[in-house]
């Protein structure tokens, strides 16, 4: 069972133009388990059960277009450390029936995402 402890990276979205081929790729070079979730998309366990994503279309696949997620116990707390040590929100908290997610440029510009889950 995977560990979902606070500040595990848990969850990636991967740019892909084509999911069937991007899908294939990862599935064949690293192993990684496929599954099609309750709304019909592709998403991907790891080789090792540890981290979960999906491929998304519309991204463009560079530097900027990869977002991993970073597990936390509380979003809310999570965006203030962020913002009190320099971060920037680029994308506010959302609650899903789920999880509750965000999107922030860390102080060297990368964009990450939280993750926090509500189960």
């Amino acid at each position: 069972m995977p560990d979902f402890a606070n500040g595990k990276i848990c969850y990636i979205e991967l740019p892909a133009s084509s999911i069937e081929i991007s899908s294939a790729f990862y599935r064949n070079v690293f192993g990684w388990q496929l599954r099609t979730r309750d709304d019909g998309s592709v998403a991907f366990d790891d080789g090792v059960g540890q981290v979960s994503g999906t491929w998304v279309l519309g991204r463009e696949p560079n530097s900027s277009g990869m977002l991993v997620y970073v597990m936390v116990d509380d979003a809310a707390a999570t965006v203030a450390a962020i913002r009190a040590h320099g971060g920037e929100i680029v994308q506010e908290i959302g609650v899903h029936p789920t999880e509750t997610l965000a999107w922030f440029r860390d102080p060297a510009g990368n964009v990450l995402g939280i993750y926090q889950s509500r189960s």
